[in-house]
């Protein structure tokens, strides 16, 4: 990189302003527009789009396509009608579909998979930042999805309101009839106009399109291309409005493992929410209990640190990008899943939202129990955020943790409080080719030093066909963050990655090229030493099929820091201050998820440590449309190591069967057999939405002794008898109260 960049890129990330001068718009604001006029009545959402309004209404129907290619039409035309009463926002949707043969959905799931379904979305940016919103989609079944938009690109579709749609399907159409109560989203009184873009997937024809045009490399809901919804009239100042969710659970269990008897529990609680204003709510929620979310995927464990498993708890989820996005995946101040981890959750409080025209304001306590040994804790967290320029922002934030009673417990040996301040500054442009992150957290303690500091600076440059990245952070020895998630301290480290892709003149290929990524990391308190590095270079193939391949060769060097077993199995360790290099290769082939059974394969063999691994990875699935799927997920890992050191081999294996019976009702069972942990565990969920965000769940879990059933290396030998460790049913009963 020439001294002339390494100056562009720090003027960019210091000084964005200079690059933004006349872009304070976005791309398509001024150059899409669709105006929207009020209705005197509520409309039936049955499909038909038969009334008065809907022949009034202006149709957005020159939709552009955006892959493969974002040149030219689509196949499948599309138009978007728009209309609103006082209480709900309406769009009339036809999908127009000349290709004959089915269309491809996967099943009546909420939150379906975007890439595996025909379906129809459309985003609103009701702030006008071209960077939070919310996200809305329906498949060509009639499923929903909805989510919340944060960061310009990105979506979080745990999130749940009540609204209403209706599919009609013909031979050569699909229509849609939605309704959108203005109470479910948040947006500012007064606002004459809000951000807006229609996009459709026809995997039939392989396009994606949308109205208003983006560059292929971008998703569907990127906000700084949406285009712009003129209300006739300024939206209207919403009261004091609140909703109730009580809740009441049946539990039945019994654990083995500690030689405890069947055991009852009856438990209830609720979750509230207050809309304060149109764009400001409180979420409240007094003895929440999480039992109905879908179990963790299980991960083959080879890692010298902590894995990550995402939050699903629903409490947790709006603006929660305010605290989770703060720092990078491997450094978060805020981890919320660490919150009633080992102690129940009594009652927590979030105010969140727009408190004015470009602020976010996101405040969150949670108070949990005293469980056994572990002490009640408070959970507090503060963020403020300021958006600057386009669609950069500041944000300063502060949390803490603090045990309760500590003071009072002489056998209490742990941290009374723990506490994190930060600043971050995020850059996104609004063509959104420049995305960067500066930030410095400092823990709170006695004597502040640098080694309890974590800071960081990256920017990744985005065009169609060359996306580069250059990171660099250094993670204090000191950096404790209780309630954050953070993989290691005490280094500093400096990656970055370049792809370059080649658009051919072809039928069957949509684009190739390499990926070259270099990771290291150095120890800061012995003279800078590598400690780290992987150079992975890789060269990929898209086909027009929607099927890819990938081939890499990896280069490792580590020294270890620690003493660690290489399988995680509790064999003997290597010592720390031994330093290993090795290669590998790998290779990966998805197929066409657009048929009805489709799979990916990986393969990687080479060096590992001081031996040897292969390791094969495998996903079959097989659609019933639109009733369900079926799937089996397998991670195989052959480990040998020289003597003393444990062989390995590790298998885990998990089908998952996945059926809606309708919209409404829903089953799925999840077996993970995991030789690793000697764990069979099941997992059967039934769930029925009688009424809008309103359950009945029946859960059963069991957890199993599996035994090593490919070879005798650790544990106890496999004799086939699965022992029961764990197991519970449970039945909870939701209602929504609006």
């Amino acid at each position: 990189m020439s001294r002339h960049t390494v100056i562009a890129v720090i003027l960019l990330l210091c000084f964005p302003g200079t690059y933004l001068s006349g872009q304070m718009g976005g791309v398509n604001r001024g150059k899409y527009l669709i105006p929207i006029k009020k209705t005197d009545r509520p409309l039936i959402i049955d499909g038909v789009l038969d009334e008065e309004p809907w022949s009034a209404a202006e149709k957005a129907r020159e939709f552009q396509r955006v892959t493969p290619t974002d040149t030219g039409k689509p196949i499948a035309k599309t138009e978007v009608m728009l209309t609103y009463d006082k209480s709900n926002l309406y769009l009339g949707i036809i999908c127009h579909d000349p290709t004959p043969g089915k269309r491809p959905v996967e099943s009546l799931r909420r939150d379906f998979n975007f890439s595996n379904n025909d379906n129809f979305m459309f985003f609103l940016n009701t702030y006008n930042d071209l960077t939070n919103g919310f996200a809305f989609g329906i498949s060509a079944a009639g499923a929903q999805a909805e989510g919340l938009q944060y960061e310009g690109t990105k979506v979080d579709y745990s999130w749940d309101i009540k609204w209403k749609s209706e599919v009609r399907s013909y031979d050569d159409m699909w229509v849609t009839e939605v309704s959108i109560p203005f109470r479910s989203i948040r947006y500012f009184e007064g606002d004459k106009e809000w951000g807006i873009n229609f996009g459709r997937l026809d995997l039939k024809n392989n396009e994606k399109s949308a109205w208003a045009p983006m560059p292929r490399q971008f998703p569907h809901c990127s906000l700084p291309f949406v285009g712009t919804l003129a209300w006739d009239e300024p939206r209207d100042k919403a009261g004091l409005r609140f909703s109730l969710i009580p809740y009441a659970t049946a539990r039945v269990t019994r654990d083995f493992e500690a030689g405890e008897s069947t055991e009852w529990k009856w438990n209830a609680g609720m979750d509230a929410k207050m809309i304060l204003s149109t764009s400001l709510n409180l979420d409240l929620t007094i003895n929440p209990d999480y039992s109905q979310v879908e179990v963790d995927r299980q991960q083959t464990n080879l890692d010298r640190y902590e894995l990550f498993f995402p939050e699903k708890r629903q409490f947790y989820l709006e603006n929660s990008d305010l605290f989770a996005s703060l720092g990078t995946e491997r450094v978060r101040p805020f981890f919320s899943r660490r919150i009633g981890l080992d102690n129940p959750v009594l009652a927590g409080a979030r105010l969140s939202g727009n408190p004015g025209d470009r602020w976010r304001l996101g405040v969150m306590d949670i108070q949990t129990g005293k469980n056994d040994d572990v002490h009640a804790a408070n959970y507090m967290v503060a963020a403020l955020q300021r958006l600057v320029f386009s669609r950069s922002s500041v944000t300063g934030f502060f949390i803490n943790k603090q045990v309760m009673n500590a003071s009072d417990d002489e056998t209490f040996t742990g941290n009374k409080y723990n506490r994190i301040a930060g600043l971050e500054y995020n850059l996104a442009t609004p063509d959104n080719r420049w995305n960067g992150k500066v930030y410095y957290h400092q823990n709170l303690v006695k004597n502040l030093t640098i080694k309890d500091a974590a800071l960081a600076a990256n920017i990744t440059h985005s065009t169609q066909f060359i996306t580069a990245s250059l990171n660099q952070a250094l993670t204090g020895s000191g950096y404790n963050a209780e309630t954050g998630y953070v993989r290691r301290r005490g280094y500093y480290q400096l990656n970055g990655s370049f792809q370059y892709k080649f658009f051919p003149e072809s039928k069957s290929i949509i684009s190739h090229g390499p990926v070259l990524k270099l990771d290291t990391y150095f120890d800061p308190y012995d003279s800078f030493s590598l400690s780290d590095r992987e150079t992975n270079l890789m060269y990929r193939i898209d086909w027009l099929n929607k099927s890819s391949f990938s081939i890499d060769m990896k280069e490792n060097y580590i020294k270890l820091l620690q003493p660690f077993d290489p399988t995680n199995t509790g064999g003997p360790e290597l010592s720390a201050g031994d330093d290993f290099s090795w290669n590998e290769i790998g290779a990966t082939y998805i197929s066409d998820n657009r048929r009805m059974f489709n799979y990916s394969l990986s393969a990687r063999y080479g060096g590992y440590y001081n031996g040897d691994r292969l390791t094969l990875n495998g996903e079959v699935n097989y659609r019933v449309q639109p009733y369900g799927s079926l799937a089996l997920v397998t991670t195989y890992n052959d480990i040998r190591l020289p003597l003393p050191y444990n062989d390995a081999k590790l298998l885990l294996i998990g089908p998952r069967f996945d059926f809606t019976f309708t919209d409404n009702l829903f089953f799925t069972s999840f077996v993970q057999y995991n030789n690793q942990i000697d764990n069979l565990n099941l997992n059967m969920r039934f769930q029925w939405r009688f009424a809008p965000v309103s359950d009945l769940f029946i859960v059963y879990t069991e957890n199993s002794w599996a035994g090593d059933i490919l070879n005798n290396s650790f544990g106890d030998p496999y004799t086939g008898d699965l022992r029961s460790k764990n197991r519970g049913l449970v039945v909870k009963l939701s209602y929504w109260f609006n």
